[in-house]
């Protein structure tokens, strides 16, 4: 597979899949796409989570998620609940969550995926 036209947020290996794409097939999803390396920095940020986030054109690679770009979501409903699944190792977290960055009340949906490189993926989709 590599057509984003067949990628879905609930696909079992939505992080394996979106590592097969061209970045610009991932910026055209219709959900948002955050990959962090092991340390929590942003090593990609997709056109669409800058664009439905309201996060616009600031920078983000590089930053770190947690600290710099998304303070309230450092926290043990959010963080930790990747922190824990790291440490166990195979995961697949889905979540619900409130708050985004241009509105503090809207509801998302969060899913997290390892990366290959030992990161995580975010998959953030708003309904």
């Amino acid at each position: 597979m590599n057509d984003s036209s067949e990628v879905d947020f609930d696909m079992p290996d939505l992080a394996g899949t979106i590592e097969r794409l061209p970045p610009s097939e991932v910026d055209g999803l219709p959900f948002g796409a955050i990959r962090l390396d092991a340390k929590g920095d942003v090593t990609f940020y997709s056109a669409a989570e800058a664009r439905l986030s309201g996060y616009g054109g600031r920078p983000a690679l590089g930053r770190s998620f947690f600290t710099d770009m998304a303070p309230c979501m450092d926290n043990k409903e959010f963080r930790g609940r990747i922190d824990r699944a790291r440490a166990v190792g195979k995961y697949d977290l889905e979540f619900g969550w409130i708050g985004d960055f241009a509105d503090r009340s809207r509801e998302l949906q969060v899913r997290i995926q390892p990366a290959s490189d030992g990161g995580c993926w975010i998959f953030i989709r708003r309904d």
